[in-house]
């Protein structure tokens, strides 16, 4: 650490959104291979406050804890062996994932590798909403499933933060995209390129839905038990991603049984892949969906207002006025 200072939220306890506690803490310095950035925004994303309450992450994490793992800035420092970026560069990145990346925070520091240069036609804002959703829409989509044109693609939970990056990769891939979402999101999701939509809150998507390749199960078995219904929609061979939760034994049975694939799902780090997601933003072909920012010092408010459910797209801090 330098003797430098900078403004950070921090948990010394899990429990609720009155943990978030507003300090000042010492700044950090890069390593050799590491960026020193300045951090103008940082999303969001469930597994924040499940972190915070003891869920999501928590077992990788001591304290004091600096949460967060989306991040869009400026790099100010650059360690030894740095050879792709430069200070005054805009970046955006995800580090450290699923060890904590400390974006709450003025400035983080991480692997010049793990960043990206930020799309240019969009704000620190948007930027920051994209890192830790894009990645794990794109690595389910590209690297886990392989999804081709011409496959069929039941994305749940379809309108929040991973939800339309994969409704927006999938259509770029050239599948047939079908979301899952409450009534009022239907006219958005097919902006972005849902070719069918089904109100989950009337109609049980596994009697909407049939013949499909690819679920991307953003919902889980924890919650009506969407993972098990979802595998009857899948084709012979298809393949379930179960994000949260994962796949329990009573599901790969179930699956087994059916005659389909499941597999679970964890994000990494991906600079690579965020240069190609920030090469989509700037082409105009993938929008980037922030319902509402907050300053720094209100990440608990953040947290509550997450927590409550039906966001739309991102929630995201801001650290500069």
């Amino acid at each position: 650490m330098s003797g430098h200072t900078m403004r950070a939220v921090t948990i010394t306890e899990f429990g609720g959104p009155e943990v978030l506690t507003p300090e000042d803490v010492a700044r950090p310095e890069p390593l050799p291979t590491e960026v020193l950035v300045r951090v103008h925004a940082a999303g969001i994303n469930p597994v924040d406050w499940k972190t915070r309450t003891g869920q999501g992450m928590a077992g990788l994490q001591t304290f004091p804890l600096i949460l967060g793992w989306d991040v869009s800035g400026v790099v100010e420092e650059v360690g030894f062996g740095v050879t792709t970026l430069e200070p005054g560069d805009e970046v955006y990145g995800m580090p450290w994932f699923p060890r904590a990346g400390g974006a709450y925070a003025e400035y983080v520091t991480a692997p010049a590798r793990q960043w990206a240069r930020k799309p240019s036609t969009v704000d620190h804002v948007h930027a920051a909403a994209v890192p830790l959703a894009a990645l794990t829409a794109w690595q389910i989509l590209v690297d886990t499933a392989h999804v081709q044109a011409g496959q069929r693609v039941l994305i749940t939970a379809a309108a929040g933060g991973v939800g339309h990056f994969a409704v927006q990769f999938a259509r770029h891939l050239g599948a047939h995209v079908t979301a899952t979402a409450s009534a009022a999101r239907h006219p958005w999701l097919k902006d972005l390129g849902a070719d069918e939509t089904i109100d989950y809150t009337t109609t049980p998507f596994e009697e909407a839905a049939a013949d499909v390749d690819v679920v991307v199960d953003l919902v889980g078995d924890g919650h009506d038990r969407t993972s098990t219904r979802a595998l009857k929609t899948l084709s012979q061979g298809g393949l379930l991603v179960a994000v949260p939760g994962g796949v329990s034994p009573d599901l790969a049975a179930a699956a087994d049984a059916a005659g389909v694939r499941t597999t679970g799902f964890l994000v990494e780090p991906d600079g690579p892949a965020l240069t190609r997601i920030a090469e989509l933003i700037d082409a105009g072909e993938v929008s980037v969906e922030v319902e509402r920012t907050f300053p720094l010092a209100e990440a608990a408010t953040a947290h509550a207002h997450g927590e409550a459910g039906h966001t739309r797209g991102k929630l995201v801090l801001t650290t500069t006025d």
